[in-house]
């Protein structure tokens, strides 16, 4: 088996473009989150706070390419350029047919997707329907658009499992490399705000909808007055290289990449439960051949809904007991969905790096529901060798990854 590496990065987020943006905006303890006056018309929804991220340069990705993106596939196009030239990659030193990329997301544009209801729906006239607004709408947008866009003739694969979706791109595209099968993948995932995605999550009672009037408040990670998610949107990709060719181009490595597993819970569509995170995250530190007590940082998924949190923090109990430091970025930036596993992957790395793991924003007390674990309520400095990084989604979907940092 190849090891795998990652050795490039790339972030769209609500709290700018780029890892840096990403990075001074927790280190500083901001929040994204604010109020969607835009939806106060929607009949029946009650939450109305999202976590937006800035639509900007579009144009300079060519019109040939991005007519066929919707804002999610743009995200992502911008993330992987951020990500390739970070890498320090170009495409003469790569055999075409050995790089390509896996980038996951929910649905295709949530925006397009509700366009192109409408003008069937309420227009019913087909010649107003856009030729390029098909390929916004599908569900592999984003991968599609983002090889066609940079040219990658290598494997092209979307992962969709809502919440899971780019750490699963993520694990997959571990998987292909260490096989032996590509060199290079640039993995992730992408996502967009409309008010059918916060209203999917909506109409099951999972949003934040008690903090409209104090947005930046919510949402609570882990916290006793947590009442929901608060949805956002962006990009993260990384880019993930078979151990030796990054080593022959003398490549800048953050992690080497470990250990990594998915799975199902087989028992609830729409509920976390805590047996089969255990069963994830203890595959995961089997595959890596890691035991509990050399994870230095656990960077969960806890959305702030109250069962997922409670389940979460059980799991997380039951394998790490209170010894191994948690925390949570989703009070910055909201939960990015499809791209959240991805972003958040990277924000840890960067904290492995800095030898620094910054605090759930807005835990202010520990839900007695969420105790037994170590909760980080103030920055923490300290060596991070190996981190493992938590995505669950709707239906009983887990997923889990270690990276460990470079030994050579």
């Amino acid at each position: 088996m190849k090891r795998v590496v990652i050795t490039g990065a790339g972030v769209i987020s609500p709290l700018g473009s780029g890892v840096a943006s990403l990075m001074q905006g927790i280190a500083s303890g901001k929040s994204a989150v604010r109020y969607m006056e835009e939806w106060a018309g929607y009949c029946g929804m009650q939450s109305h706070v999202a976590a937006p991220a800035e639509l900007k340069d579009e144009k300079k990705i060519p019109r040939q390419s991005r007519r066929s993106m919707g804002r999610m596939s743009i995200f992502a196009a911008q993330a992987a350029e951020q990500a390739l030239a970070d890498s320090g990659i170009t495409m003469s030193l790569v055999k075409p047919e050995r790089m390509g990329c896996i980038i996951g997301s929910t649905t295709g544009s949530a925006i397009s997707i509700s366009r192109a209801f409408e003008i069937m729906l309420f227009q019913k006239d087909l010649s107003q329907m856009p030729s390029s607004l098909f390929f916004q709408c599908m569900s592999h947008s984003a991968a599609m658009n983002v090889a066609q866009h940079l040219g990658l003739t290598g494997y092209v694969m979307a992962t969709s499992a809502a919440c899971a979706s780019s750490l699963q791109a993520i694990g997959t595209g571990y998987e292909i490399i260490s096989s032996g099968r590509q060199d290079i993948l640039l993995c992730g995932g992408a996502e967009e705000l409309h008010p059918s995605v916060t209203g999917s999550f909506d109409v099951v009672f999972a949003t934040s909808s008690k903090y409209n009037q104090s947005p930046q408040k919510t949402p609570r990670p882990f916290d006793k007055d947590r009442d929901g998610l608060v949805c956002g949107e962006g990009s993260g990709i990384v880019v993930l290289e078979e151990y030796e060719h990054a080593l022959r181009r003398n490549a800048n490595i953050y992690a080497e990449i470990t250990g990594y597993n998915t799975c199902g819970s087989g028992s609830h569509i729409s509920q976390s439960e805590d047996t089969s995170i255990v069963q994830c995250m203890s595959e995961t530190l089997k595959s890596a051949q890691a035991s509990p007590e050399e994870i230095d940082y656990i960077n969960a998924h806890a959305t702030g809904t109250i069962q997922g949190d409670k389940e979460e923090a059980a799991a997380i109990s039951r394998i790490f007991g209170s010894a191994v430091p948690v925390s949570c970025l989703k009070g910055h930036i909201g939960h990015t969905l499809g791209a959240s596993g991805a972003i958040e992957l990277i924000a840890s790395l960067i904290m492995m790096e800095k030898g620094i793991i910054y605090p759930t924003f807005n835990l202010e007390e520990v839900a007695p529901d969420c105790e037994g674990i170590n909760h980080v309520m103030k920055p923490l400095e300290r060596e991070i060798n190996i981190i493992l990084k938590n995505c669950f989604a709707f239906g009983g979907i887990n997923a889990s990854l270690v990276c460990r940092k470079l030994n050579t």
